[in-house]
């Protein structure tokens, strides 16, 4: 009997979209339209609710039976929610996707497609762009500023148009592809973050394990930003961004590179408080700052688990980021083109 039940479970999807919902009511339902004209279906789709008190995710649950629901008892932040779904997820490939992203027909295919045609790559970007107008990108992969600041590439800027796939420094956890086998290997995201530079954090722990990021530019969301945080500069997303920023820098950054960049940095975070005291917004960064710094024994503990698993040294993670000033502050997109792959070895004759 146990072997007659075994013949009709039914086989593992090829990717695990996992959602994280937390008051996502008003885009949830696009972007769940989006995910059933993907034309490739080999998927299942997990939506994790942060507890909503607006009912969106059951309500979606509801309506369609094929989707699994995983309901917190409470807020846990992005870094769990994606956790709890990669535990249940049943596929290779994980696909991140926030609720208010909402892909194009093609956007799985193109990811699958890149992830078949460089399988030595386990992690991929999208481009995302703007869902209030997408002739303006909001992202083509993260960029690592040599200061330790993360940004993602292009935002806000022009849509460049066509471009061939190429290395970024991580990918973007609106909308990215990672194998689920990797993601669990480097400890899934760090709930210590709990929201915001969890995805930057993801990234270059893998950079640290000798891994590498590609962004797929014709694998494209439009994405609404922020829509459940108040918006990109909302008190909570400034705050949880300038903590963990400073976090992310001590836990992650090499120990040659730590003490060559930290200069950099804190003169970085001056220039950027500066520029939130003339808008009048100083308030919740420094909020942010004084958190990360009142807790740094946090990432301190994260840093020597981090550490402890780097594979690769300083002038390899340097490399990856870039030095240029005005990339950081023209917010450039930065895609290092993919490096000829070594030839196959010949096999001794007779072999």
């Amino acid at each position: 009997m146990a072997r007659a039940a075994a013949k009709h479970k039914p086989s593992a999807p090829a990717v695990s979209v996992l959602i994280v919902t937390y008051e996502s009511g008003p885009t949830l339902a696009r972007c769940l339209a989006a995910l059933k004209a993907q034309t490739f279906g080999d998927f299942e789709t997990i939506l994790v609710d942060n507890a909503s008190p607006d009912g969106a995710a059951q309500a979606a649950a509801r309506g369609e039976p094929a989707l699994r629901l995983i309901e917190n008892a409470e807020n846990l932040g992005f870094a769990a929610g994606v956790n709890a779904g990669a535990r249940v997820a049943r596929g290779r490939w994980l696909a991140l996707l926030n609720p208010d992203a909402y892909p194009e027909p093609d956007w799985l295919q193109r990811l699958m497609a890149a992830a078949s045609l460089h399988p030595e790559v386990r992690a991929f970007a999208s481009r995302q762009l703007s869902a209030a107008d997408p002739t303006r990108l909001d992202g083509l992969g993260d960029v690592m500023a040599g200061a330790g600041f993360p940004f993602r590439g292009g935002y806000r800027g022009p849509d460049p148009g066509p471009l061939p796939t190429g290395e970024v420094f991580s990918p973007c956890g609106g909308a990215m592809l990672v194998e689920r086998d990797l993601f669990l290997e480097l400890g899934g995201m760090d709930e210590r973050l709990f929201c915001y530079c969890e995805d930057v954090d993801l990234g270059y722990r893998l950079r640290l394990a000798g891994g590498r990021s590609l962004v797929v530019p014709d694998a494209v969301v439009r994405h609404q930003g922020s829509a459940s945080s108040g918006g990109p500069r909302s008190d909570f997303a400034t705050f949880y961004g300038t903590r963990n920023r400073l976090w992310v820098f001590v836990k992650d950054t090499p120990p040659a590179l730590f003490w060559l960049t930290l200069p950099l940095h804190l003169g970085a975070t001056a220039v950027l408080f500066t520029r939130h005291a003339m808008r009048g917004e100083l308030a919740s960064p420094w909020r942010g700052f004084k958190a990360a710094v009142k807790d740094i024994r946090i990432a301190i503990e994260a840093r020597h688990e981090a550490q402890a698993r780097r594979k690769v040294g300083s002038l390899a993670i340097a490399r990856a980021m870039t030095w240029n000033p005005a990339d950081v502050f023209r917010r450039r997109v930065v895609i290092r083109p993919l490096a000829t792959p070594p030839p196959r070895p010949t096999p001794p004759a007779g072999a």
